[in-house]
C-alpha cells in the first residue's frame, strides 16, 4: 500500500500545547516547570519519559509519579483583505502521565509508563472560511512503555524498552468550498478511526563524570500510525452524478517522527540546580497528509505538508528552599516545522516562547505534591496553505494567525 497521511490521525489536537507540528509537551509537573528539561535530571519517576536510564540513579525501590493538565488554548485567524475571522472554541484538553519503578537492585531497575503525547481537541467556528481545510477534531492516543534500566558503573547507567501505542480519532471538514445540498447545508465528511495501534522504542544513557553534573542522552524512535478500513461519513451530498460520494471507508498512515534529546544538569549548590536539555525532532519524515478512500468513484485527498527538522531548547532552575518547599521556573524556546506556504489550520502554530514555573510540597516523607504551569505565546504570522485544489487548480488558504495558551498542571510523587 503506496504511503498515506491520515488527515489528523494522532495530530490535530490544540496545537498551540505542541513541540513542533504535532507533538505534545506535557509528560511531566516538576520537568515542565523547569522548562521540561529532565533528560539529565534525576528527580522522580518522571525519566521513565525522559530518560529511562535515570531510574535505577533514583534512591527509593519504589517510585511513581501522576498528573494531569489542563490545557486553556486561544487560535485566532484574520484575513483583513477579505474582512473575515475566525477563533477556536476547543474544549479543554486534559493529557494525563503515569510513570512507575522497582529497583530490583543496586543495578537494575524495571519500570512502566503511560502518557499522552497526542491528545486533545480542537474547533474551529462552524463553516468558516477555512472550513474546506478543517472544522474539528476529537483525538485520544495512549502510549505504555515497558522499562529496564541498568548501571554499568557507579555513574553511568543505560535504559530504554518498546513503545506501544493506541488510539482514536474523529475529524471532520467540508468537502469543498461551496458545494452544498438542496436547503444550503454545506457538504462535509467525518473520518472515524479507533482501534489504531503501532509500536516503537527508546534508549537513553546518563553519565555523571562528578558529583554535581550529569549529561544525559535519550532516543525515541520513529513510530509508523497505520489506519485501514475507517469510517468516511459524508453528509449534506447534493443527488447528483457529478457529486458521487457515499459512505464509504479509508486508509491511511501517519509518521510519528524520531526525537533526539541531550542535556546536562548541574548541582550549583545544595539548594540550587540548573538544567539545559537541547532537543532535535526529525519532522522531515512528514511529507504529506493524505486519505485513501475505498470507494473508487471517490478521489483521494492528497495534501503536500513537507515539514523541515526542528529544534527546541530549554532551560530549568530548582531551588529547594527547605524541606518541604521545592521552587522550579524555565523557559523554552521552540522551532516550528512548518515551512512557508504549507501553513496549514488544523497545526496554525509558528516559533514559540514558552515559560514554565512551579513548586512541590512534600506533604510527607513519601508523598509530594507536584503543581506547573506553561504560558505559550506563538509569533504572530502571516502565512499561507498553497496546495489545497480545487478543479485541479492550486487555491491558496491565507491569513494571519495568533496563538497563545496557558497550561496549569497537578500531579503526586510517591516513593517507599
Amino acid at each position: 500500500m503506496k504511503r498515506l497521511f491520515l488527515l489528523g490521525l494522532f495530530v490535530l489536537a490544540t496545537a498551540i500545547t505542541y513541540a513542533g507540528g504535532y507533538r505534545v509537551s506535557l509528560q511531566g509537573q516538576r520537568s515542565l516547570a523547569m522548562g521540561h528539561t529532565g533528560v539529565a535530571v534525576v528527580n522522580n519517576a518522571e525519566l521513565a519519559f525522559f530518560n529511562p536510564a535515570g531510574l535505577v540513579f533514583l534512591e527509593d525501590r519504589i517510585n511513581a509519579a501522576v498528573g494531569v493538565s489542563a490545557v486553556f488554548s486561544d487560535v485566532v485567524w484574520q484575513n483583513e483583505e477579505y474582512g473575515q475571522m475566525a477563533r477556536t472554541d476547543s474544549p479543554v484538553g486534559t493529557p494525563f502521565y503515569a510513570y512507575f519503578s522497582y529497583k530490583l537492585s543496586e543495578k537494575f531497575s524495571v519500570g512502566l509508563a503511560a502518557y499522552t503525547p497526542y491528545g486533545s481537541s480542537v474547533a474551529w467556528e462552524k463553516d468558516w472560511a477555512g472550513s474546506h481545510l478543517v472544522n474539528d477534531i476529537e483525538l485520544a492516543a495512549i502510549y505504555v512503555q515497558a522499562l529496564g534500566s541498568y548501571k554499568i558503573t557507579d555513574n553511568l547507567s543505560i535504559g530504554g524498552g518498546p513503545i506501544y501505542v493506541s488510539g482514536s480519532v474523529n475529524f471532520n471538514r467540508n468537502l469543498n468550498r461551496t458545494l452544498t445540498d438542496l436547503e444550503g447545508n454545506r457538504t462535509n465528511v467525518t473520518l472515524d478511526a479507533s482501534g489504531v495501534s503501532a509500536w516503537g522504542w527508546s534508549a537513553g544513557a546518563m553519565w555523571s563524570p562528578v558529583d554535581s553534573l550529569r549529561i544525559g542522552v535519550n532516543y525515541r524512535s520513529e513510530i509508523i500510525v497505520d489506519a485501514q478500513d475507517g469510517d468516511a461519513d459524508f453528509e449534506n451530498v447534493p443527488n447528483s452524478p457529478l457529486t458521487p460520494f457515499q459512505d464509504t471507508t479509508f486508509d491511511a498512515e501517519l509518521p510519528l517522527p524520531a526525537e533526539l534529546t541531550v542535556g546536562v544538569s548541574y548541582q550549583l549548590n545544595e539548594k540550587w540546580l540548573f538544567a539545559f536539555d537541547y532537543n532535535r525532532t526529525f519532522w522531515d519524515v512528514y511529507e504529506s497528509l493524505d486519505v485513501d478512500f475505498g470507494n473508487p468513484n471517490i478521489p483521494d485527498s492528497n495534501n503536500p505538508r513537507n515539514y523541515k527538522d526542528a529544534s527546541i531548547y530549554r532551560f530549568g532552575l530548582q531551588y529547594t528552599a527547605n524541606e518541604t518547599f521545592t521552587l522550579r521556573a524555565g523557559y523554552y524556546f521552540d522551532e516550528s516545522p512548518v515551512q512557508s506556504g504549507y501553513f496549514a489550520p488544523e497545526t496554525p502554530r509558528n516559533d514559540s516562547n514558552n515559560f514554565t514555573g512551579g513548586l512541590s510540597v512534600n506533604v510527607s516523607d513519601r508523598v509530594a505534591i507536584d503543581a506547573s504551569f506553561l504560558y505559550s505565546r506563538f509569533e504572530e504570522i502571516n502565512e499561507s496553505y498553497d496546495y489545497y485544489q480545487e478543479n485541479e487548480q492550486n487555491v491558496p488558504f491565507e491569513g494571519t494567525y495568533k496563538s497563545s495558551a496557558f497550561i496549569p498542571g497537578l500531579g503526586v510523587t510517591i516513593k517507599i
